[in-house]
């Protein structure tokens, strides 16, 4: 019993890596999901500020393109997840197999 995890003491980093791995999207994994849109917004707004003061309007028109594509991109993923809502770590954990079972915790209980 030394291989499971109590539910209780999952850290973020493996409910994301839970998430990659089972059925559905929890709110570790969106929560990642969404810092790295944020972070990737700032990157992009940065070329885009680079773009405008190089005064290359190639350069303006493929980095505002890019904006377009990431914002769309997030729009469908919040979209989705709305519609879909999210999962419980614990159904996660449940669906792939290292949840601890009811009788485990029953047992756990009587000692």
């Amino acid at each position: 019993m030394e291989g499971k995890q109590s539910v209780e003491d999952v850290s973020s980093a493996t409910a994301v890596f839970l998430g990659a791995l089972a059925p559905g999207v929890n709110g570790p994994t969106w929560n990642a999901l969404k810092g790295a849109f944020f972070m990737l917004g700032v990157c992009l707004c940065a070329m885009l500020g680079l773009a405008f003061s190089s005064s290359d309007s190639a350069m303006v028109l493929h980095v505002t393109f890019l904006v377009l594509i990431t914002g769309i991109l997030f729009f469908l993923l919040s979209g989705f997840l709305a519609q879909t809502g999210l999962v419980t770590v614990e159904h996660q954990m449940q669906e792939i197999g290292l949840a601890p079972s009811q009788a485990d915790k029953t047992s756990e209980k009587n000692k």
